[in-house]
């Protein structure tokens, strides 16, 4: 036995194994560091003092800590709220949201790799908590955000000397959960051009077919939350001003937001057949905001409820569902619309690199496309007209639309 490992016996006779062991200086004060631990059995005893020589020799020990899971993730949070946006702090807050229920009130150093392969395992079968029709458990892109926000904690943690290592490191997602979601994603599919069609010609009574249109022209749903009529429509030159104020969820809140890349920031030529019904959509808000009197609130943003108050992308989708549950049309997500657009472009020979320009990507395709071509509105007419022609509507022209606009601007003043 080694002679650190001495024999106690407690109250009771039961006898036990403790050490006391040299675990470096302390590097703030200099001053020597000693940890004490007593287990049940000399084996035990044996094996864990070799483990923390070998630990203090390679400078990785880390003392003992009652510390939990939630607390480590609670620090971790606040440092990371120094230097990222508010949205994207909620987005980690609710990252980090499974491995609270799971783990939450357990001792972090305790965590194991077993741990996080549970933790897997368990999103995928019954990790959600709301139930979209999408069956219990969460996605693979989901859970992957969980196990990278449980990496950076747990390293943050290593770094803080709170754990003895990053139990998430080497952890990833198994192969057949990839390709069970794999084959479930191919049965999806965007609304092809009849189904477009259609819903135009369902919806075209509705309260939000204008905002339906602008989703079905290409634009995210925060892009859509976030137009205003004054700073992000010009009727008179037919342009749609997207990507510089978008609108998103955090928690409970909306956000407020620029685009993510100079590319999301985009002038767009107005498909005719939408002006006119942003027109339509302008004059119904201006009988509703009579209607209402002092109750109305006018915020200048394009999407409001009866009330003038300015709503986010999860009301706008649950309202898209409805509508396409009423038109009996096979559901799919808002985001979807701004795939079938896509498609449907790409399908009638709009260039690559408008594409791009159009849906505000970064990347155009290949480099001369993207270092030498610089599109601006009057390079992605060709994607307006197309989306004119997918509409199949009669619409008056240019002259007509600017005469019915400066109309209606005397009507709101």
């Amino acid at each position: 036995m080694d002679d650190r490992i001495k024999k106690i016996v407690l109250k009771g006779g039961v006898e036990r194994y403790r050490f006391k062991i040299d675990i470096g200086k302390d590097p703030v004060t200099g001053r020597r560091r000693q940890e004490t631990h007593t287990y049940d059995s000399l084996t035990e005893a044996e094996t864990e003092l070799s483990k923390i020589i070998v630990a203090v020799a390679k400078d990785i020990h880390v003392a003992p800590s009652p510390t939990t899971v939630n607390e480590i993730l609670n620090e971790w949070l606040d440092f990371e709220a120094r230097n990222i946006e508010e949205s994207t702090l909620q987005n980690y807050v609710d990252a980090v949201k499974p491995v609270r229920a799971l783990y939450g009130e357990q001792p972090a150093q305790s965590l194991t790799e077993k741990h996080v392969e549970r933790l897997i395992d368990w999103m995928w079968t019954s990790g959600r908590t709301r139930n979209q029709g999408l069956g219990p458990g969460l996605s693979c892109r989901t859970i992957d955000l969980t196990l990278g926000r449980l990496r950076q904690a747990l390293k943050y943690a290593q770094r803080k000397e709170r754990v003895h290592r990053n139990a998430a490191e080497y952890v990833s997602i198994p192969r057949q959960y990839r390709k069970e979601e794999k084959a479930r994603k191919g049965k999806r599919q965007c609304w092809n051009t009849a189904e477009i069609r259609l819903f135009i010609t369902l919806a075209r009574c509705r309260r939000l077919f204008a905002i339906f249109l602008l989703s079905l022209m290409g634009l995210r749903p925060a892009e859509v939350c976030g137009l205003r009529w004054d700073e992000h429509i010009d009727f008179e030159k037919l342009l749609l001003y997207v990507g510089s104020n978008t609108r998103t969820l955090s928690g409970t809140k909306i956000i407020e937001k620029d685009a993510k890349t100079r590319a999301g920031v985009r002038a767009l030529p107005l498909p005719r057949f939408i002006a006119k019904a942003l027109m339509e959509l302008k004059r119904r808000q201006r009988a509703e905001m009579l209607k209402a009197g002092d109750a109305y609130v006018y915020t200048g943003y394009v999407l409001v409820d009866e009330l003038g108050q300015p709503q986010r992308p999860d009301w706008l989708r649950r309202r898209a569902q409805w509508a396409m549950k009423s038109a009996k049309l096979r559901k799919v997500r808002l985001y979807d619309c701004r795939h079938a657009c896509l498609t449907y472009l790409a399908s009638r020979g709009v260039p690559d690199w408008v594409l791009a320009a159009w849906a505000g990507h970064a990347d155009g395709g290949e480099l001369a496309k993207r270092v030498y071509v610089q599109p601006d509105h009057t390079h992605l007419q060709v994607a307006a007209d197309a989306l004119d022609e997918l509409f199949d509507e009669k619409v008056p022209d240019d002259t007509d639309l600017a005469e019915e606009y400066a109309a209606l601007v005397r009507d709101f003043v």
